[in-house]
């Protein structure tokens, strides 16, 4: 059974740009990795400062958790960040292949 989370946040502006490097960080270290059963996305919004994360976890073990670019990420997320970060469980309702079946 998989699990959806989803978390939301938002930066100081002078931090946007850095936590969007950090961001592409972790991506690049899950291209190089390429984790079974784990499906990632993150998204900044048209403001400039807010990011949601959704991940899909179709197993047990979060790969996240093991990977030094979402430490470096976390390391400094509470100087970046002015609101959130909010994390939440969440049910797909519906995905138009987004999401894995």
């Amino acid at each position: 059974m998989s699990v959806t989370k989803v978390v939301r946040y938002k930066t100081t502006p002078e931090s946007a740009d850095e936590n969007q490097r950090l961001v592409r960080a972790v991506f690049a270290e899950l291209a190089t990795k390429s984790p079974e059963g784990f499906h990632y996305a993150s998204f900044r919004l048209d403001d400039g400062v807010s990011f949601v994360h959704v991940a899909v976890l179709d197993g047990e073990e979060n790969p996240l958790t093991t990977s030094a670019a979402f430490g470096e990420f976390q390391s400094g997320l509470k100087e970046r960040v002015v609101e959130g970060p909010v994390p939440a469980d969440a049910t797909v309702v519906g995905s138009y292949r987004l999401l894995p079946d």
